[in-house]
């Protein structure tokens, strides 16, 4: 509190991102389905809630570690079960991340810097939307911000605690998205070893940076061992692997596949990867700038290029400028994320970006604080920074074809700054305001697609910044183009001219709350947060109709297997796709499982994993009648084995494609 007191600038900020990330919050709904159905599974169960289960009866994961979910399932365990408990800590763990930017800039260049830092950071449209969701992003953002943090604080007086806390904070953010949030490790190390000694010798470095190694891996590796240690048979199959280990899904399905390229991603087979595609566009240096991850994040990262090699060309890398370690921290973090998503040929999506926005934004701040250093090396590097700037703003609106009246306006500007630049020193106040002048100039338009995310929901698989048809396919016509069926459309999933998420079954309860969207069923009643949204009319993300594969048969095929089940003994029903089931679980816990993964195809579930479920009482039913969603021809088979064994030697029931296996654990294993 005395810290803002004393840098009022700091509560703006802070004032305007929480205005920004909290604003109609409940419009939304329920954002990724996927995620809040295993909220809701592990907010009912602490066996579930240990292991990140997707579904109440802990038959699979999630494919992501659960620190994410573990402070969205809290809150809701705490407030209720209804969209905000989930949305609102995402929406601090945003603001966090602003003020931690702010401050780690204004460290090493002054208030002014920081402020710039922190503007460019709430203004970045990817940062809103995922400030917005329930996606793992805003807490790795938040760990990775705060990891470089106390990495600042280290590099002032070399104590040993910052860098420890520093590798705590990577560690959680491993937790939240596992490799994602090693980027910032290259970075961090070699800023220490460089920077921090100080006079105590580079052993000491060395000895305090292994001990924050000790401290992430601590930290990170905690739940993959509490996983690991746990007899299968006793936990949830690892959502995402097709071998049930934990370190598959670190290694491959989240790690080196993201890079190298995997099945299901446009390096893998499955397609996708094409300007404007669900997976960023085609890799290469520009990738940054095209059609899908420009607008997101693009603007201004010609200013964060001219700030960095500006610092590089002023510090030297001298061990006795304190901007070197910074510099090298910062940068690093930088290069690492925009070097990885520039050429992932795994599965990428536009808002992994989300992750380079902090320290693009601290790169910008630092270009303002050399340029505010006046003479010479300031006009230079003020006019690098307006070159640069305006080179990629004028790369992203072509690419969106945002704003098409902002281009001329921003190429006539940077011609008049320049001008500026170049009259005689006693003009030194003109300079300034020309840069100043530039630089809000340059933030228009990312400052319009920042509010435009505020007009429409930010819901479904792949929550992106900016307007209505920004999303999947960026720019005019959204998804596909001319013609991707409107905005309602254009975030993957939801029917013409609604938002996407949770289908609607019937009428909603009445309104709850302030600013709520009508109510579905509630574990706790009215109250905490108003009362829970249902989101517009289509289905989630993958979630098709009969033959779709989404799901399997479409909603009401899955009601009539539950009516079916809830009046023949009851149980658990398994699935193929868990995205496809996660509307029945949001809207009344329905005790039902997706087998094969989010689309039903990244989990390879054995024939003898089904029969030990089906023998211990954890699974009697199957409906078999779906194949999974994602990309048919993309090489995944996800279930399909366990499928056709179901229907092999399961009992046919009323229901089309519902087979009941009570007591076919044994025909189940002689398959095999």
């Amino acid at each position: 509190m005395r810290a803002l007191g004393e840098r009022p600038e700091l509560l703006v900020l802070l004032a305007i991102a929480g205005l920004l990330y909290l604003w109609a919050l409940s419009r939304n709904g329920w954002a990724n389905t996927y995620y809040s159905a295993a909220v809701r599974s592990m907010s009912e169960s602490w066996h579930g809630f240990l292991y990140g289960s997707f579904d109440a009866g802990g038959l699979m994961t999630v494919d992501k570690p659960p620190l994410a979910l573990w402070v969205q399932a809290l809150s809701v365990r705490v407030f209720g079960f209804s969209s905000l408990p989930i949305l609102v800590p995402q929406a601090l763990m945003g603001t966090a991340s602003v003020g931690l930017t702010y401050d780690f800039v204004r460290r090493a260049f002054g208030r002014v810097a920081g402020c710039a830092a922190g503007v460019a950071l709430v203004l970045t449209p990817v940062t809103v939307a995922i400030s917005r969701h329930n996606n793992p992003d805003a807490l790795l953002v938040l760990c990775s911000v705060a990891a470089i943090w106390f990495l600042v604080r280290g590099l002032e007086d070399g104590r040993t605690k910052w860098i420890v806390l520093s590798g705590v904070m990577i560690g959680l953010g491993f937790e939240a998205k596992m490799g994602a949030a090693l980027l910032v490790v290259p970075g961090i190390a070699l800023a220490w070893l460089w920077a921090a000694p100080r006079g105590r010798g580079l052993l000491d470095a060395t000895r305090q940076l292994l001990t924050a190694g000790a401290a992430m891996a601590a930290v990170g590796l905690a739940w993959p061992l509490l996983v690991w240690l746990t007899p299968a048979v006793d936990r949830p199959w690892v959502g995402g692997t097709s071998d049930n280990s934990i370190w598959s899904l670190i290694l491959d399905y989240n790690g080196i596949g993201r890079l190298d390229g995997q099945l299901g991603g446009p390096g893998g087979g499955g397609g996708g990867g094409g300007p404007g595609g669900v997976f960023g566009g085609e890799s290469g240096p520009l990738r940054l700038l095209g059609q899908s991850l420009g607008g997101q994040v693009g603007w201004l990262l010609g200013v964060a290029l001219a700030g960095g090699i500006a610092l590089l060309v002023v510090s030297r890398l001298r061990r006795d400028d304190r901007r070197s370690g910074w510099l090298i921290a910062v940068g690093g973090a930088f290069l690492a994320s925009a070097v990885a998503f520039s050429f992932a040929q795994g599965i990428f999506h536009p808002y992994y970006v989300s992750a380079l926005a902090p320290f693009a934004a601290a790169l910008v701040g630092a270009a303002v604080g050399l340029a505010l250093e006046g003479g010479a090396r300031g006009r230079v590097v003020g006019a690098a920074a307006t070159v640069a700037g305006t080179a990629t703003t004028l790369a992203v609106l072509h690419a969106t074809g945002a704003m098409g009246w902002l281009a001329p306006v921003v190429g006539l500007a940077a011609a008049a700054v320049l001008v500026v630049l170049a009259l005689p020193a006693p003009l030194a106040k003109l300079r300034t305001a020309a840069l100043a002048a530039m630089l809000g100039l340059l933030l228009l338009a990312p400052a319009s697609w920042a509010v435009q995310t505020l007009d429409h929901a930010t819901s479904g698989t792949f929550p992106a910044g900016g307007p209505a048809d920004a999303g999947i396919g960026g720019g005019p016509g959204g998804r596909g183009g001319p013609g991707g069926g409107g905005p309602g459309a254009t975030r993957m999933g939801g029917g013409p001219g609604g938002p996407p998420g949770v289908a609607q079954r019937g009428p909603g309860a009445a309104q709850g709350g302030f600013g709520a969207p009508p109510a579905m069923s509630q574990r706790r009643g009215q109250g905490g947060f108003g009362s829970p949204p249902s989101t517009g009319r289509g289905g989630g993300a993958f979630r098709g109709g009969p033959g779709g594969g989404g799901m399997f048969g479409g909603e009401q095929a899955l009601d009539e297997a539950l009516a079916y089940v809830a009046q023949h003994g009851g149980g658990t029903i398994a699935v193929s796709s868990q995205q496809g089931v996660s509307a029945s679980i949001i809207q009344s816990g329905a005790q039902v499982a997706g087998i094969g993964g989010f689309s039903g195809r990244e989990s390879e579930v054995t024939v003898e994993w089904l029969a030990d479920a089906v023998e211990r009482g954890r699974i009697r039913w199957v409906i078999a009648s779906g194949s999974g969603g994602g990309m048919p021809s993309d090489g995944r088979t996800g279930a399909t084995t366990a499928m056709g064994a179901a229907q092999q030697v399961g009992t046919e029931t009323a229901v089309d494609g519902l087979y009941d296996l009570q007591g076919a654990a044994d025909a189940l294993r002689a398959l095999e």
